[in-house]
């Protein structure tokens, strides 16, 4: 499944404010364990099934990271929500200026890197990328369906 713009509410959509949370970080690599902390203790209290907590910290996991890697923003924002009943979206937006295609690689057998986006294809239901309304940079997102 390719990335293609956003067919699904937004997290800035939701109405309800204890139905999605955001954490703001430094654009560092130590910032992707973080979110992904402070996200799986959100979704935990929210009692969402063990499987879909687990694939939206993944997710979130691989967006943060290639947000941290891959642009020259000194800072990420990182959002989860409950968009609709049975849809939980995570979002990572950036501050990078040029906004666009993400960087995809061929990782070979002993590349320890390169396999972010192969993992958001196979585990989303839907991702893709806009541009942020909220940072003016890249939002790279992905939806999970229960």
């Amino acid at each position: 499944m390719s990335p293609h713009t956003t067919s699904s509410p937004q997290l800035s959509d939701v109405a309800s404010p204890d139905r999605t949370h955001w954490i703001e970080l430094p654009g560092h690599r130590s910032s992707v364990g973080v979110a992904r902390r402070s996200v799986s203790a959100h979704m935990a209290a929210w009692r969402l099934p063990d499987e879909m907590s687990s694939d939206a910290v993944l997710l979130l996991s691989e967006l943060a990271a290639n947000a941290v890697c891959h642009t020259s923003s000194v800072r990420i924002l990182c959002g989860v929500g409950l968009v609709a009943d049975d849809c939980l979206r995570v979002e990572v937006h950036d501050r990078a200026y040029a906004v666009g295609g993400l960087p995809r690689c061929d990782p070979g057998l002993e590349d320890e890197r390169g396999r972010g986006l192969f993992l958001v294809e196979e585990i989303a239901d839907t991702w893709g990328i806009d541009r942020s309304r909220l940072t003016g940079g890249n939002a790279v997102w992905a939806t999970l369906v229960m």
